[in-house]
């Protein structure tokens, strides 16, 4: 590209600007940071870009990069053979190792599939994973391809491929980053937060309960009684205030003073006073009030 410096100083500054979220600006700081660097620096910084792409390959198993044919991921016996965990670049196992939740190995494709940039199924490593996964050992394969329409497409296809297979196929779920805003979330973002959403509480809906001939006649009875929740804890009667006990404890007559005790001693007629008499005499009409008579004498008549 054209600039406004000549020779070698633009030469640098186009060849920084080709590399990956470096602008022509942010090229040109670097190209004149370089310029005012000790001689021996600038060296050192050639010899390690040299030796990086003289040394360093990538493995003949997953695709990661090493010094040795094989990495140490594959090379550790400790990892487990049964899980395969498909990543797009090198770089996304690094990330994944900083979580140390993972203990498998692992499978670089070198890209996703991108028509646009001319990227097909055929110019990634996805014959190298057929391949890996005919020795029987693997059972489960994790997609952790990037969350836009390029890694959405390259996942879509492997699963396609591997579907026959019987093998085990699972996605990193994608949703809401940890410390955003959820006002900022794209909707394709809020899609899969709702479809990878957990349980956190609350328990699942009993079945109802077929109505019997007894409860449909009777129309007092619910059809559908609700079942008893065998998940909630038991409250305490005292707390309710609803429940009584079974076997209430028996209170001393002393105490309620309205229990006349089962075998009294006989008493004395002397002591008890005058007794009230069964058959009382006869008492004059005009002496008797019409309440205590039960048959009142008619009236005389004029």
């Amino acid at each position: 590209m054209a600039g406004i410096f000549d020779g070698a100083v633009q030469n640098l500054i186009d060849a920084f600007s080709r590399l990956p979220s470096i602008g022509p600006k942010s090229a040109q700081r670097i190209v004149f940071y370089l310029l005012e660097q000790d001689e021996a620096e600038v060296k050192e910084l050639a010899d390690a870009l040299l030796a990086v792409k003289e040394k360093v390959h990538f493995c003949e198993i997953c695709g990661n990069v090493t010094e040795q044919k094989v990495c140490t991921i594959c090379s550790d016996p400790r990892r487990s053979e049964e899980t395969i965990c498909v990543v797009e670049e090198a770089k996304d196992i690094v990330a994944i190792e900083r979580t140390r939740e993972y203990r498998g190995k692992y499978h670089v494709l070198g890209g996703s599939i991108n028509p646009i940039r001319g990227i097909g199924p055929e110019d990634l490593r996805i014959r190298e994973l057929l391949q890996r996964l005919q020795n029987g050992a693997v059972q489960e394969v994790i997609l952790a391809t990037d969350p836009n329409i390029e890694g959405e497409a390259t996942a879509a296809y492997i699963i396609r491929l591997l579907s026959p297979i019987g093998i085990k196929i699972s996605r990193l779920a994608s949703g809401l980053p940890v410390g955003g805003d959820l006002e900022y979330a794209d909707e394709i973002t809020l899609s899969r937060a709702f479809e990878g959403r957990t349980k956190v509480a609350g328990f699942d809906a009993a079945p109802a309960q077929p109505a019997t001939p007894e409860a449909a006649t009777d129309p007092a009875t619910p059809p559908n009684p609700p079942a008893a929740n065998p998940n909630l804890p038991a409250v305490p009667a005292a707390e309710t205030g609803l429940v009584t006990p079974p076997n209430p404890p028996a209170v001393p007559a002393a105490e309620t003073g309205l229990v006349t005790p089962p075998n009294l001693p006989a008493t004395p007629a002397a002591e008890t006073g005058p007794t009230a008499n069964t058959n009382p005499p006869a008492t004059p009409g005009g002496e008797t009030s019409r309440a205590a008579h039960p048959n009142p004498p008619a009236a005389p008549k004029n």
